[in-house]
Formats: structure tokens, sequence, C-alpha cells
């Protein structure tokens, strides 16, 4: 997971989540006998340890879940054309990313699949240009190209030609039939800024961070954690 340079106050609100649910869990022990029967609780939690984890995700998806209430409508709107999936999702993954970030590379192909499996998702795309100057140009095309209907377009053709740069981001943008350097425009600074708040609000700590459901994950997790959590927020309706 790419750092950005300065930590938000809600990482210590999310370490406080984390260190809850383990006292949660150590209350469990301790009441546990008194309430079950200690060969009972230890049998429990030596046979299934997974109940620990599950308790800290449940808790941290209580936390989040008043964190992302106010702005969730918000968060789940596209800026223009930065989207793809469903046109009326029942789960919407939200996506912050950098064009230079690694993680972001890795976990695109995941993102892809997930979007093939799933007719009812759409992914929401929030550039999070925090890893120099080239990410901050990338992502300007790249809104520039949503503007344009074409996000898409570039966003693929920049993958495919690699970490972006002024000839790679270059060979994307005249794939997608826009400028390689467009006009600055009020409407992209504002969504960088939105963006750069969002991920301020939800304890980022660098790319890829990804919101689903009440879930945020602010790391590349893989196809299976995704599948998951697509699944919970699914059945949550």
């Amino acid at each position: 997971m790419s750092q950005s340079s300065s930590h938000s106050p809600w990482v210590a609100g999310i370490a406080g989540g984390i260190i809850g649910a383990a006292l949660a869990a150590t209350g469990i022990v301790l009441a546990g006998p008194s309430l079950f029967g200690e060969r009972m609780v230890r049998e429990v939690l030596v046979s299934k340890p997974e109940i620990i984890v599950e308790a800290g995700q449940a808790l941290r998806d209580k936390q989040y879940a008043q964190t992302l209430g106010p702005i969730r409508a918000a968060l789940e709107r596209p800026f223009h054309s930065s989207w793809k999936g469903a046109q009326k999702p029942k789960v919407t993954l939200t996506y912050f990313f950098d064009y230079a970030c690694g993680y972001c590379r890795v976990s695109n192909p995941d993102i892809e699949r997930l979007l093939k499996e799933n007719n009812d998702l759409r992914v929401v795309y929030r550039e999070l240009p925090i890893l120099g100057p080239e990410s901050v140009s990338a992502s300007r095309v790249s809104l520039a190209a949503s503007r344009a209907g074409k996000f898409t377009a570039f966003h693929d053709a920049l993958y495919a030609a690699g970490r972006p740069g002024p000839d790679t981001i270059a060979v994307a943008a005249r794939a997608a039939g826009v400028p390689a350097q467009p006009a600055v425009d009020p409407a992209q600074e504002a969504e960088l800024r939105v963006n750069m708040t969002f991920a301020s609000q939800l304890g980022a700590t660098g790319t890829p961070l990804f919101v689903i459901g009440d879930r945020v994950i602010n790391a590349a997790v893989g196809y299976d954690t995704l599948k998951q959590a697509i699944e919970a927020a699914r059945k949550k309706g």
C-alpha cells in the first residue's frame, strides 16, 4: 500500500476500533467460563479462532457506518463517466486509486474480474494522485476524459501503456481521443480536493482504498477479500 505524507486523526480511530475488538473478544474469554463453562469457551476459540477476527471486522464496519452515513451519496456519485459496471447497481464499490501506484496496478485485474462476474456491481473510480507530479498529470487527463465520456478508454489505455509519464499519458490520451495536456478546469481541481477530503475522513494512509457497503479497505487485499465484501454488502441491501 503506498503511503501519503500525512496521517489523519481517523487512523487513531481505526486503531482504537481494532483495540476495542480485541478487548471485546477478551471480555468474551473472561466472562465465558462463568456463562458457558471454561472448557466450552476454550474449545470454541481453539476450533474457531476466526470468531475474534470476525468480531473485530464487525466492530470496524459499525464504526465506519457512522462515518460513511453523511457522505455515502456523494462518495458513490461518480465524476461524469468515471465508473464501470451496472447502470442501477445493488452494490457500489468506490475505489480511490493513483495511476502510479503499483498496488493499484495489481488490483486492477481483480476489479475487472469482479465487474465481469457481478452484473449488479458498479465501481466508482476516484482519483487520488499522491505519488508525485506524474500522478497528478495522469489524473487531470483522466478527469478530462471522464468529462468527455471517455474515462474507460483512457483508464484502460494508460494501464496498458505502463507507468504514467509524458509518453504513456500521450499514448493513452490519443487512444481516448482527448488532449494529453488538457486546459485547467476548476471542476476537475474541485474533484481532486473533494477526493482528498474523503480520503482523509476515511483515514486513508495511501492507495488503493476501497469502500464497499460499510467496509473500508486500505490495502491491495486481492480478489477473494473484495468478493467477500461485495457479497456482504449485497446481503445487507
